[in-house]
């Protein structure tokens, strides 16, 4: 009885959203890649976007990756595009732009994990297995008073496990969308609704106040602390811009020069690193000025950012593999929102 009062809740509730009208596995796995760590209602103009700009896997595989990141732009996390690009490429010339048919088959294209895979699985090919996702943690843990923790290896073998056991498998699509929906509408993380919820009469958790420790989360490790100092260096209303590097943070994305420090330097102690780094500065007298100081937070690191204009004489070589651009052409690259906000800063925009 409770599933059934599930599912017909979520038929009678269910937002309408775009990637619930179709069985199309394309443009099941691009709302699926967008939504991940983002909220529907940012992410829903972002799906449009993509949808209308690469209507089909070839359209995306053939992208410039350089394009994909500028649309991506201001949606953070962006090793999923990249992530995302590369497996339409693999999906195009391995498979001949055919999603495999089965979650076995799809993890094994890269960046397609245990729920993108179920999801995938379950709504365009009908699969009966469960999706897991923050929701659907939720609303298990508080139904079943399970306090195993979900950042876990133990935590997540056993919340899948109950997950198939509750899973309705002969509507497997509409019962995964339904516990998805139930998290994100009814079993909030905080003032969840539970006199408005279709599984309150089986939940342990609906006349307890503890059901707003659940789901347990295992403390994250300690947060990095980086101070980065950014130079805008401007010769001719031109500037020097560089890709940033593999192996960091927004790699593929644009930004400028940056001198790293282990603390907070003052503009004579960068003044002395900007030598070391462009030796020919030592020459002239430079001056120097700082635009914008900015603190980032991002998932395991803080950053301390602070952008500095300096007015050149004379044009330097590039450092940094970067290269010189008319300064009205920065907004063409795709960079990060910390970046975006410096651009604003300087009226670019």
């Amino acid at each position: 009885m409770s599933l059934e009062s599930l599912h017909n809740w979520y038929q009678q509730n269910k937002r309408d959203l775009p990637w619930r009208n179709t069985q199309d596995p394309y443009f099941i796995w691009l709302s699926e890649v967008i939504l991940q760590q983002t909220r529907v209602e940012q992410g829903l103009n972002y799906y449009l976007k993509f949808a209308e700009t690469y209507p089909t896997v070839f359209d995306l595989a053939a992208a410039p990756q350089t394009e994909i990141l500028k649309i991506w732009q201001g949606l953070g996390y962006y090793s999923r595009a990249r992530n995302m690009h590369e497996t339409a490429k693999q999906i195009v010339e391995k498979h001949n732009g055919v999603f495999p048919n089965n979650a076995v088959s799809l993890k094994e294209l890269k960046g397609i994990g245990d729920y993108t895979a179920a999801a995938i699985a379950s709504f365009a090919f009908k699969e009966a297995i469960a999706v897991l996702d923050g929701n659907v943690f939720r609303v298990l843990s508080r139904v079943f008073q399970i306090d195993t923790p979900i950042n876990t290896g133990k935590g997540v073998k056993e919340f899948s496990l109950l997950a198939n056991e509750f899973l309705d498998k002969s509507q497997a699509a509409i019962h995964n969308q339904a516990m998805m929906e139930l998290g994100a509408m009814i079993c909030k993380p905080k003032n969840p609704n539970c006199l408005n919820c279709p599984l309150q009469i089986i939940c342990k958790s609906s006349k307890d106040a503890a059901y707003q420790n659940l789901p347990v989360k295992l403390k994250k490790l300690k947060i990095k602390q980086r101070f980065l100092n950014y130079i805008f260096f401007e010769y001719k209303n031109q500037t020097l811009v560089r890709q940033r590097p593999s192996g960091d943070i927004w790699e593929a994305l644009y930004d400028l020069p940056v001198i790293e420090t282990n603390t907070d330097v003052n503009e004579n102690e960068l003044i002395e690193h900007l030598f070391l780094n462009v030796p020919e500065l030592k020459s002239t007298g430079i001056s120097i000025q700082k635009s914008i100081e900015l603190k980032h937070q991002l998932t395991h690191q803080t950053l301390f950012a602070k952008f500095y204009i300096l007015n050149l004489e004379f044009k330097i070589a590039a450092i940094q593999d970067s290269k010189w651009i008319q300064i009205e052409l920065l907004k063409k690259f795709p960079a990060s929102r910390l970046f975006e906000k410096f651009q604003e800063s300087i009226n670019l925009q």
